[in-house]
């Protein structure tokens, strides 16, 4: 027989009640007060004595319904009303029990505010695998009380032991969401039911196995600082779990990630080191390098770039006022300007992912203008300059970068240099680069490989960021003073350009324009205060300075302005000052440097046979070099070829080669070598603590061979230059244009270069060549013909 009776409704929207369980409700909700009295209203014996317990006959009761999205559950629980009272806090409560499921039917009129239903007892059905199932759930829950201290409630558990009752313990648990109890309720096969409920309670309990063996594995011995550790790590993970986050700095970093307008493969490395840092912990030192590697890559400016200046008169304009002379490398520049002017008009974008940057390779002696040119080229284009010292370093390190598992790891030298910018194309100057040296921590020029080719540095990756970093359109300029120490390997990456010094003409301007200025207000003087002529200028850089670029001749008129000033001080001169070529002795001394040829003939170098005027490239630029050569005394015993100078093995050879020819061709040239078996032979090349080596002092070596052989001096006026054969031939050389502006700073009138040389003639200033007399000369007796003075009695026979 059907049990159907008429109930008043009470729906609950947040939890489930199911058979078994007990649970208050506040009185206060509308919905409750009106179904827990309409309940009573039809209970006469409840209604006579609310709140105390009477017999199960005469208790109210309600059909508790759980309501989702606003609709009611197909079942729902018929609950007792257990008793009416006061809760802590002074608010009434009515005490509900579970008994039975129910069918919710349909909704009828009946007394009070309650809404009514018909409520059908539904039917639940076990089978022989109920019993084995609530054994087992009991189990569980028997064993999640233990792990949770529910002592109290183990007694209570063991005594049920109707399957039904047993399943419907789970409404009891707090780690079951409302929708896990709803399927419950709806169960109406207790083994179905059991099941669900011993696969969840198996769940918590593994979850609780696994953190009460963590926390037992990590509390012994653990002190106040591990306790600490241990709490954060859970709470850490326990928020992992639910997805949820804190609002701490790890959420900081992520949402400055999220903002900043990252490359794709970057923002992706960066999420992950933000998840990776969400995951560790405060006190683990990783944090800390997940941290300064987060900072470096959002500091790093990605995508900002300057706009390249268009106009290229006015770049021009401002090349020429910050520097005079260097031609090459303006043009290399301007050249590059106009290039990207024309794309950009073009519409045309980066070719390959490769955008137009450039390297060029700044080779020249000291002061000619190598470093502060790079600022003068970041002017022109509009760009960002930042300078990269790279003299001395030896570790790879300082131009990829560190891993970030070293302690105190930095991004390298290129990666700090773009940040420093602020831009990501710069122009960058890597200064010194023909001092990096090596050792075993790496070679840094084979690191530079990768950053200067512009077939590879689109995706340079830095050790420390191993993200790639776009270098293509950064500018390179790297600054040498001798191209022999960077590995070819490198130097082929670069475009060579050429800075060989400054005429004397360029070095009047540059002194007269940039020099004086500057050095007056290092000097605390007025722009008008001292005046130097030009004259004064010229004669510092023939006569005081030697060199080719204007460090020293700046160094000279700070001293001049230093004795200004001390003169100005002792009352000895009055402002303004003028000071021509003839009052710089005054202030600075005789001259140092007088030219060869303007000495009196009796102290020129070149004044006795044997000894001639070469011209060498040193690092300080060109440079002349006189060579001497002595017969010994017959009767000396002395034999043979002695060589003294510090030569090294290119030069030694030149020597012999050198006197091997003089030797073959002692009777076409008429010189007397019959007896040079016999007498020893002396060749020395001065300032011997300077090491000295190259293949261009052929011709001098056998020219103060021949003027010693013969008698006849070497013009003082007349230097040389290239190397020769066995057959006498003038061979080619290098740095002729180094060479030709040495002879010209040292007053030399005529110079002889191989013929061979005579197209890069067209390197060298105009103003240089019309006033050197240049020959260009194809074999030993050309060279002979120029360079001896008119013949005098050999010296072999006035011995």
């Amino acid at each position: 027989m059907t049990d159907n009776r008429l109930l008043p409704v009470l729906p609950l929207d947040d939890d489930v009640v199911l058979p078994g369980m007990i649970v208050p409700l506040d009185l206060a909700d509308t919905e409750t007060r009106a179904a827990v009295e309409s309940a009573q209203a039809n209970t006469p014996a409840q209604a006579s004595f609310p709140g105390i317990r009477s017999s199960a006959a005469t208790k109210a009761e309600v059909l508790i319904v759980p309501r989702v999205h606003g609709e009611y559950a197909e079942l729902g629980t018929i609950a007792t009303v257990e008793r009416i009272g006061r809760v802590p806090g002074g608010k009434t409560a009515v005490l509900l029990r579970g008994t039975r499921r129910a069918v919710v039917g349909r909704i009828a009129d009946g007394p009070g505010a309650a809404r009514w239903v018909h409520a059908e007892v539904a039917t639940e059905t076990t089978d022989d695998n109920s019993a084995k199932l609530a054994s087992e759930y009991k189990s569980v829950v028997l064993a999640i009380l233990q792990q949770r201290g529910g002592w109290q409630m183990i007694d209570a558990v063991q005594e049920v032991e109707d399957p039904s009752a047993v399943a419907d313990l789970a409404g009891n648990s707090s780690y079951l969401k409302t929708e896990q109890k709803l399927e419950l309720l709806s169960a109406l096969d207790v083994s179905a039911r059991l099941e669900k409920a011993l696969e969840w309670s198996r769940e918590q309990l593994a979850e609780l196995e696994v953190t009460d063996t963590i926390r037992k594995d990590v509390q012994e011995g653990m002190e106040k600082q591990q306790k600490e550790f241990l709490l954060r790590r859970q709470l850490e993970a326990i928020r992992k779990e639910l997805g949820e986050l804190d609002g701490t700095a790890n959420d900081d970093y992520r949402a400055r990630v999220e903002a900043a307008e990252l490359p794709d493969a970057v923002k992706k490395a960066a999420l992950s080191e933000v998840d990776k840092l969400e995951r560790t912990s405060d006190q683990s030192p990783e944090g800390g390098w997940i941290r300064t590697w987060l900072d470096t890559v959002l500091e790093l400016p990605w995508n900002e770039r300057t706009t390249d200046v268009h106009d290229i008169a006015a770049a021009r304009d401002i090349l020429d006022a910050d520097h005079a002379g260097l031609d090459d490398v303006k043009e290399r520049i301007i050249e590059y300007l106009a290039v990207r002017k024309r794309r950009a008009e073009s519409g045309l974008g980066p070719v390959g992912g490769r955008r137009s940057g450039a390297v060029l390779a700044l080779a020249g002696p000291p002061g000619v203008g190598k470093t502060s040119l790079g600022e003068s080229v970041a002017k022109a284009m509009g760009r960002k300059f930042v300078r990269v010292a790279l003299g001395g370093i030896r570790d790879e390190a300082e131009i990829r970068g560190h891993r970030r598992t070293y302690v105190g790891a930095l991004p390298g030298r290129i990666v700090r240099a773009i940040k420093e910018a602020g831009s990501m194309n710069p122009v960058v100057l890597l200064d010194e680069i023909d001092k990096v040296g090596a050792d075993y921590r790496g070679d840094p020029t084979a690191a530079l490989l990768e950053v200067l080719d512009p077939e590879q540095n689109h995706t340079f990756r830095d050790h420390y960021l191993e993200v790639e970093l776009d270098l293509s359109d950064v500018v390179f300029l790297a600054t040498a003073n001798a191209l022999e120490t960077i590995p070819g390997p490198l130097l082929d990456r670069m475009e060579l350009v050429t800075l060989d010094g400054y005429t004397e003409h360029e070095k009047v301007t540059i002194a007269r324009d940039h020099l004086l200025p500057r050095e007056l207000e290092r000097a605390g003087l007025g722009k008008d205060d001292v005046t130097l002529t030009d004259g004064a200028f010229s004669r510092i850089a023939a006569e005081y300075t030697r060199e080719a670029g204007v460090r020293n001749a700046n160094r000279t008129i700070a001293k001049v302005l230093r004795k200004v000033a001390t003169k100005v001080a002792l009352d000895e001169v009055a402002l303004p000052l003028t000071i021509d070529a003839d009052g710089l002795e005054t202030y600075l001394g005789r001259p140092r440097h007088l030219p060869e040829s303007s000495l009196p003939a009796s102290t020129q170098r070149t004044s006795t046979p044997g000894v001639a005027t070469g011209l060498a490239v040193t690092g300080a630029g060109g440079d002349v070099l006189y060579i001497e050569a002595s017969l010994a005394d017959p009767e000396s015993g002395s034999t043979g070829l002695q060589l003294t100078g510090q030569l090294g093995e290119v030069m030694k050879e030149s020597v012999q080669i050198a006197l091997s020819y003089l030797r073959s061709h002692g009777a076409e040239l008429e010189l007397p070598v019959g007896d040079l078996k016999d007498r020893g032979i002396h060749v020395h090349v001065p300032a011997g603590a300077v090491p000295k080596d190259g293949p261009s002092a052929g011709i001098t070596m056998t020219t103060a061979l021949a003027s010693l052989l013969s008698g006849r001096v070497v013009k003082s006026d007349v230097a040389m230059t290239g190397e020769v054969s066995l057959t006498g031939r003038v061979l080619p050389i290098g740095g002729v244009k180094q060479k030709l502006l040495a002879a010209h700073r040292a007053g030399m009138k005529t110079v002889i270069i191989p013929q061979r040389n005579e197209p890069d003639l067209d390197d060298v200033p105009a103003e240089v060549l019309a006033q050197l007399d240049v020959h260009a000369v194809a074999n030993v007796r050309d060279v002979l013909d120029i360079a001896l003075a008119p013949a005098t009695a050999p010296v072999a026979q006035a011995a």
